[in-house]
């Protein structure tokens, strides 16, 4: 197994790609802290994790409050050990609307959530993690941070804030044995994703394109999940500081 006797700490892990995370790095031996700030989700999926005999435990917290992301950290060290990784994966898609009319309140809301976020996680995890002597953090940036998408301001700039907060904590961190990665999905098949399309059934084909993935469909969370297993394992016990698309061809186009 890739993570025996890791400990992890998965945000946003109630659902979509933090739900795939979870499972595979529990299937792959890590006691994992599933958090969300859906309490039952993040329950829901700590329960399937101990159903298939792993361990796990549920916190509730908004990553975009100091003091939830201060005691995901600290439940975290007091009830399953320091962590050897933090996926900081929690998001939220925010309002769609060009930047004229983009709300001063959405805007805050998605910064706060998608980079305010990724940050508060590293800020509180990382004293930890030197005391440990190293580890792994994955934040969930976004292709979204490397193109330009048409009503999509705060998104935007929030992922690629991401993408520069991993590359400043991979330069500040690298001495400590602690490698900072972050992924670039594109269209995965996700609960937020069918929420921006409106799809209740199939994704429709302007999320399937060739505008938004040139094999023609979009990506299962388990894909996303996979990238991160190599990202939080040994396998990438050299990569840091490093944005990694997982877009199915996206950005070529």
């Amino acid at each position: 197994m890739k993570l025996a006797n890791k400990v992890a700490l998965i945000t946003g892990a109630g659902s979509g790609m933090g739900r795939a995370g979870a499972l595979l790095f529990a299937l792959e031996g890590a006691k994992v802290a599933v958090v969300d700030i859906d309490q039952r989700a993040a329950a829901q999926t700590a329960r399937e994790i101990e159903t298939a005999g792993g361990k796990a435990i549920a916190l509730g917290a908004d990553v975009s409050k100091k003091e939830d992301a201060r005691a995901m950290v600290a439940a975290t060290v007091e009830k399953l050990g320091v962590p050897d990784i933090v996926y900081n994966n929690a998001g939220i898609e925010g309002e769609s609307a060009f930047m004229a009319q983009l709300s001063e309140d959405a805007f805050d809301r998605v910064i706060a959530v998608n980079l305010r976020g990724v940050w508060l996680g590293m800020k509180y995890a990382l004293p930890h993690m030197v005391k440990k002597g190293g580890g792994s953090i994955i934040n969930t940036a976004s292709i979204a941070g490397m193109v330009a998408i048409r009503g999509a301001t705060a998104y935007c700039a929030a992922k690629a804030g991401v993408i520069a907060l991993t590359r400043v904590a991979a330069l500040e961190y690298g001495r400590y044995n602690i490698r900072v990665n972050c992924i670039c999905p594109g269209t995965i098949d996700t609960p937020m994703v069918r929420r921006i399309h409106g799809a209740e059934g199939e994704l429709p084909q302007r999320a399937l394109g060739p505008s938004a993935s040139v094999l023609g469909r979009a990506a299962e969370p388990e894909e996303i999940a996979k990238m991160a297993l190599f990202l939080a394992s040994d396998d990438a016990s050299f990569a840091t500081g490093a944005p990694f698309v997982v877009d199915g061809g996206w950005t070529v186009v």
